[in-house]
């Protein structure tokens, strides 16, 4: 009877893997932009920020899984423990940074403005205000929280970056404002639209994107921090930023 006690007891030890390695965390993006993150015709997530995270983890040493969830839901998802982490074109904020941690940063972008090609005598963000736009952005992004600290802009807010660039075309709205990398969507998949549009003026902002954590999970936070180091200088990062063609709206920080 001892003898089996002490093998139940090995096997409960042992039998279920409850440590780190052999975990799965569950990594959430929004899947709705090309090519930083979107659903392939075989409805799998592929991507710049997939193949990343991916390669992040294969040298990190851990297994992750790809959930596809609006950008709506990603912050309110991890900070209740719906998922362990977020890659999605999320801008380092400080105002995030109470609430959740980042990671290194990945890629540096920037806001642009859009706006449609006939569109003659705007060739700055500055012209745009001056002739009182009604300007369109993505709520919860950092283009709507700039557009929201002075009330003299006239805005328009969207769930999705496409809608606005959408009513753009049609005359709802005179301009978009969003990431750099909003206008590669229209670049890479759907080139008669990328063609009724164009970005005016300089990227406006340093930006840069990093994968988010739960606030207090500093030793996975340190893991993939050192993974991203790795895949950073050793060229990684940049063969992806060639292989998804980001050109000039998304740059590898040195």
């Amino acid at each position: 009877m001892k003898k089996l006690l002490i093998i139940v007891f090995v096997l409960i030890i042992f039998g279920c893997d409850n440590s780190p390695a052999g975990k799965t965390y569950l990594v959430a993006t929004d899947a709705t932009l090309v090519p930083m993150s979107f659903m392939s015709v075989g409805n799998s997530i592929i991507g710049f920020e997939p193949d990343l995270m991916k390669a992040a983890a294969k040298e990190a040493g851990i297994n992750i899984q790809l959930i596809n969830v609006e950008w709506a839901g990603l912050f309110g998802g991890l900070i209740t423990q719906k998922f362990d982490m977020v890659i999605s074109s999320v801008t380092v904020l400080e105002e995030r940074k109470e609430r959740m941690a980042f990671s290194d940063p990945y890629l540096k972008s920037g806001l642009a403005l859009v706006i449609r090609k006939d569109q003659e005598g705007i060739d700055s963000f500055a012209d745009a205000k001056k002739n009182n736009f009604l300007i369109g952005a993505q709520i919860g992004t950092t283009a709507y929280f700039f557009l929201e600290k002075d009330p003299s802009f006239r805005k328009k807010g969207y769930q999705m970056y496409g809608h606005a660039v959408n009513d753009l075309i049609n005359g709802k709205i005179d301009a978009v404002l969003g990431e750099s990398t909003g206008t590669l969507f229209y670049q890479n998949q759907n080139k008669p639209l990328f063609e009724k549009i164009k970005m005016v003026g300089e990227i406006m902002t340093n930006e840069h994107y990093a994968i988010v954590f739960h606030k207090e999970d500093a030793e996975l936070k340190t893991k993939v921090n050192a993974a991203l180091e790795k895949i950073l200088k050793d060229g990684t990062v940049s063969q992806l930023h060639k292989k998804w063609d980001l050109g000039q709206a998304a740059q590898v920080p040195k």
